[in-house]
C-alpha cells in the first residue's frame, strides 16, 4: 500500500477526512493527460469527451443511481447551491445543529424557513418530534458530521421516507461515500450530493449529485421555463444539466474520479466498508476504554470512519511531534481511518495518547 501512497512511509496517515490520498498511478494518469493536451489543444479535448459520460455511467453504476438523474459538478457546495436555487422558497427545511457550514449557510442565507434539531443520544426521537411539530418539506443532513463523526442510520432514512414519503431527504455525501457498499436508489434519499476529494480518493475540483425522481419533479418544472438552447455543441442536454453542469467540465479532474473509482471499484467497496468497519470497531473500544468516546456514540449501530477526541494541547503537540496527521474541528481532534490505514497506525495513535 506504501507504494500506491508514498506519504503512508513518512506519516501515519488519519486524516481522510480532511483530504484523500493521491496515488502514484493516479498521479502518473494526471500527467499523461496534461501532456496529451499539451501536445494535441483541441483535438485532444474532443477525443476526450466521451470521458465525461464514462464517468457519468460509472458513478451511476457503482452507487446505484440512474445515468439521467446524476450530475457531475465541481464540489458539493457547487451541487448544493444550484439544486437550492432551483426549489421553491416555501419550502421548509430541518437542519442539525453544528452542521457543515455548507449545509446550513446556504438554506439559511437564501432566506428559507428553517428549523434545528439538536444532536444527543436521543437523535432519532429528536427528528421525528420536530417533524410532526415545525411540519418540515425538506430535511437535509451529512451523512456523516464532520466534527463528531456520528453516522446517520440507514434503517431510520428509509424509515423516515416511508413514513413520510413527502418529506425530501437531501445528504451529504462528502464523508461518507466511497466508505462504504452504497445503494442510492435503496437507500430512501432524495438527493445525495458531495465532493470527490475526501474517501473517494479522487483529488479536487470534482464532485456528483443523485437525485430521485421524486426530487427531480421538485425542481424540474422551474427550470424548463426557458427553452433549451439550439446549440449543436450542447445536444442531448436537459434544462437540469443545463443547470447542474453549465459550461465546460475538466477532463483533467473529473478523469481523476473516474480513474480513481475503477480503482476503488477493482479492489470493492464490499471489501473497502468491511476493512474500515473492522478497524474504526477496534478503534473505538480502545478510545473507549480510555474515556475519549462517548457511551452512546460507541452503541450506535451504524458508525462512520471518523471520531472526536477531547484531547489537551500538549497530547495534540505529541501526535504532531510523532508525524500523526489528524485535524483539530470543533471542541476536539478529529481523526479518520480508511482501507489503506493498519493495525500499526491505531497501535503508534494509542502509543502516544498512553504516553500523555
Amino acid at each position: 500500500m506504501n507504494l500506491s501512497f508514498p506519504i503512508l512511509k513518512n506519516y501515519t496517515y488519519l486524516n481522510t477526512a480532511n483530504s484523500g490520498l493521491l496515488s502514484t498511478n493516479l498521479a502518473a494518469w494526471r500527467n499523461k493527460h496534461d501532456e496529451a493536451f499539451m501536445a494535441g489543444g483541441s483535438i485532444f479535448r474532443m477525443e476526450n469527451l466521451p470521458l465525461i459520460d464514462e464517468l457519468r455511467n460509472n458513478i451511476s453504476r457503482i452507487f446505484g443511481s440512474k445515468p439521467e438523474n446524476t450530475f457531475l459538478v465541481q464540489n458539493f457546495s457547487v451541487g448544493f447551491n444550484t439544486l437550492l436555487s432551483g426549489l421553491d422558497k416555501n419550502h421548509r427545511f430541518l437542519l442539525l445543529e453544528e452542521e457543515y457550514p455548507s449545509v446550513s449557510y446556504p438554506v439559511i442565507s437564501m432566506g428559507f424557513d428553517h428549523h434545528t434539531i439538536n444532536i444527543d443520544e436521543n437523535l432519532e426521537d429528536n427528528i421525528i418530534k420536530a417533524i410532526d411539530a415545525f411540519k418540515p418539506t425538506i430535511f437535509a443532513f451529512s451523512m456523516v458530521q464532520y466534527i463528531s463523526g456520528l453516522r446517520m442510520d440507514d434503517d431510520f432514512i428509509q424509515k423516515l421516507k416511508s413514513t413520510y414519503p413527502n418529506l425530501l431527504l437531501i445528504g451529504d455525501g462528502t464523508q461518507f461515500l466511497g466508505t462504504v457498499d452504497f445503494n442510492f436508489e435503496k437507500s430512501g434519499l432524495d438527493a445525495l450530493l458531495g465532493s470527490g476529494y475526501k474517501w473517494l480518493l479522487g483529488g479536487y475540483g470534482n464532485g456528483y449529485v443523485f437525485l430521485s425522481d421524486q426530487m427531480k419533479a421538485a425542481i424540474y418544472m422551474k427550470n424548463k421555463l426557458a427553452a433549451l438552447p439550439a446549440a449543436p455543441f450542447l445536444k442531448g442536454k436537459d434544462h437540469l444539466s443545463m443547470c447542474f453542469e453549465p459550461g465546460h467540465l475538466d477532463s483533467l479532474n473529473f478523469g481523476t474520479l473516474n480513474e480513481s473509482l475503477n480503482y476503488l471499484d477493482a479492489i470493492g467497496f464490499d471489501w473497502i466498508e468491511k476493512t474500515n468497519q473492522t478497524r474504526c470497531d477496534k478503534a473505538r473500544l480502545e478510545l473507549s476504554s480510555r474515556g475519549l468516546i462517548p457511551d452512546w456514540m460507541l452503541n450506535r449501530k451504524y458508525q462512520s470512519t471518523i471520531m472526536s477526541l477531547p484531547l489537551e494541547q500538549k497530547t495534540v503537540d505529541k501526535l504532531a511531534a510523532a508525524k500523526i496527521l489528524c485535524s483539530p474541528r470543533g471542541t476536539g481532534t478529529r481523526i479518520s481511518f480508511h482501507f489503506y490505514n493498519t493495525e500499526e497506525d491505531l497501535d503508534k495513535l494509542l502509543e502516544v495518547l498512553d504516553q500523555s
